[in-house]
């Protein structure tokens, strides 16, 4: 399975970015899909997730900015950012920590990352 990211880019502050992450392989179903940030020389941390079934959980200090959905047909996730900051500059990372494929389980399956900069 490939988790397929796009979506980033250079914004100013105020702005907005939508990023997609779509799934590609021999997928059966996928419960959690996910983002995850990073900003070099800090650890990865959690963004937004949402389940199949539409349950959502947000990092507290990004509720109200960005909002995570998802297209489950397409195997599809995406993270609408609003009112952005220059500290939400980071490498946006998608993430499943688990997918169902054809006769076995992948877990832990990560994007490549896109980066998304934010200027003042």
């Amino acid at each position: 399975v490939q988790l397929v990211e796009s979506g980033g880019g250079l914004v100013q502050a105020g702005g907005s970015l939508r990023l997609s992450c779509a799934a590609f392989g021999s997928i059966v179903s996928i419960d959690v899909m996910g983002w995850y940030r990073q900003v070099p020389g800090k650890q990865r941390e959690p963004v937004a997730m949402m389940a199949s079934n539409g349950d959502t959980n947000y990092a507290d200090s990004l509720k109200g900015r960005f909002t995570i959905s998802r297209d489950n047909a397409k195997n599809t996730v995406y993270l609408q950012m609003n009112s952005l900051k220059p500290e939400d500059t980071a490498v946006y990372y998608c993430n499943t920590p688990k997918v169902m494929v054809l006769g076995a389980a992948e877990f832990d399956v990560w994007g490549q990352g896109t980066q998304v900069t934010v200027s003042s």
